[in-house]
């Protein structure tokens, strides 16, 4: 089986990037302005550090725009290479960043409240070259958009992973302690954690640590 790929997200400078990548991530999350939850940093320093990022890590930018046009405004301001869409657009801009972001590798989320987020392959599958399983509720009256520290159904995240003919990351109140069984249950292609590998808001080494060994650990026994 392939190794399980790992995202941290919530990246906040340029010190916690390096840390990153000394842990042998594969990507590192950068979170743009958001309604809620943790992590947002200026667009001034999400461009610093995806400067430092090297090429084969992965930068994700997590925006909460749903325009084409925003969403292409706000990736120029940081020069991120990936777009992680942590809202749903409308059909009309989904088509028209087909023609904006040429080049641009796309992530959709879908935040997990219920076996209606399987109808929602179809519709951006053919616009996206990965999904993302999160715990946020963007119908909410203030959205939470992401990094929640809770889990979701992991029966309804594995049967999206079988639907779903692109790559799929989990995401969700993961943690060192928790990640080996989700990986067992849903075989994402990757995981996503945030709140799992910080304390009091700050990347955590020993919880990182931690973390890819246990992430490891579950690919030896898939």
């Amino acid at each position: 089986m392939p190794r399980t790929r790992v995202k941290v997200c919530c990246i906040a400078s340029i010190d916690e990037a390096q840390m990153a990548v000394r842990h042998g991530v594969d990507a590192v999350g950068l979170v743009g302005a958001m309604p809620s939850g943790p992590g947002p940093i200026p667009d001034k320093k999400i461009k610093e550090i995806a400067t430092q990022i090297p090429p084969a890590v992965s930068c994700f930018l997590l925006t909460s725009e749903t325009s084409s046009s925003g969403i292409a405004e706000h990736l120029l301001r940081t020069g991120v290479g990936t777009v992680q869409l942590v809202q749903h657009l409308s059909l009309a801009e989904t088509m028209a960043l087909d023609r904006v972001l040429l080049s641009t590798r796309r992530g959709q989320v879908i935040h997990m409240e219920g076996p209606e987020a399987l109808e929602l392959i179809p519709k951006y599958e053919p616009h996206v070259h990965a999904f993302l399983l999160d715990s946020g509720k963007p119908s909410a009256e203030t959205p939470v958009l992401g990094g929640t520290g809770e889990t979701h159904d992991w029966d309804l995240s594995r049967a999206f992973v079988e639907k779903s003919q692109r790559p799929v990351f989990l995401a969700g109140g993961l943690n060192a302690e928790n990640v080996g069984d989700a990986i067992a249950k849903v075989k994402p292609f990757g995981v996503d954690v945030c709140t799992g590998v910080r304390t009091n808001g700050h990347l955590d080494v020993r919880k990182l640590e931690a973390f890819m060994h246990a992430v490891r650990t579950a690919d030896r026994h898939r």
